[in-house]
C-alpha cells in the first residue's frame, strides 16, 4: 500500500482546522511565473470554475490601513466599489514588496486566512452563488475547497459587489 505524501500545514489550515471549520485542500504543480493571469492558470490545471476560484488582494487605504478583498480569479478589482464597502474615500492596492510582510504570504500563495494580522475583508457577493468556492491556501501550489459562508463567518467577512463591469 502507498504510503501518502504528508503536506506541510499553512497558518491558514491550522486556523481552519483549530476552529473546526471544513475545508479540502487541493495541490497543484504549476511552475511558471505568477502573472496577472496566474489564478486562470491554477483554475484551469485544477479543473475549477474560474468563477468559483477567487484571488486574495490586499489594499491600502488613508493612513495605511489594509482591506482584505477576494474576487474571482477571472475578474478586476473596482476600487471605488471596495473603498466605499469598507468605508474609505479612496483604496490602492498594495504594493508587490509589502505583501509579505504585512500578511506573511507571497504573491501567488496569499489566503484571507491565517494573516499575520486581522484586516477587515471583503468578499464579492458571486461567491454566495456557489456551495464551495476555492481561495489560496496560503502557499503557492495550495488552493483551499471552502464553502463560502463559513470563510466569511470566519474572517468576519462582508459580501459585496467588488469587480469591474
Amino acid at each position: 500500500m502507498a504510503r501518502k505524501e504528508k503536506v506541510a500545514k499553512t497558518n491558514a489550515m491550522r486556523e481552519l482546522e483549530a476552529a473546526g471549520v471544513p475545508y479540502e485542500l487541493r495541490t497543484y504543480d504549476l511552475s511558471e511565473e505568477v502573472g496577472d493571469d496566474y489564478g486562470l492558470r491554477v483554475a484551469a490545471v485544477l479543473g475549477e470554475d474560474p468563477d468559483a476560484c477567487f484571488k486574495t488582494l490586499v489594499t491600502v487605504g488613508a493612513g495605511g490601513a489594509h482591506v482584505v478583498c477576494c474576487i474571482p480569479v477571472g475578474c478586476e478589482l473596482d476600487l471605488k466599489k471596495a473603498a466605499a464597502a469598507a468605508g474609505h474615500k479612496t483604496l490602492s492596492m498594495m504594493h508587490v514588496r509589502d505583501l509579505e510582510p504585512t500578511t506573511g504570504y507571497v504573491r501567488g500563495g496569499c489566503s484571507p486566512v491565517g494573516m499575520k494580522k486581522s484586516f477587515p475583508t471583503l468578499i464579492d457577493e458571486t461567491a454566495q452563488l456557489f456551495d464551495h468556492i476555492a481561495v489560496s491556501g496560503g502557499r503557492r501550489g495550495y488552493q483551499l475547497i471552502i464553502a463560502p459562508d463559513a470563510l466569511a463567518d470566519f474572517v468576519g467577512a462582508t459580501f459585496v459587489d467588488l469587480v469591474r463591469g
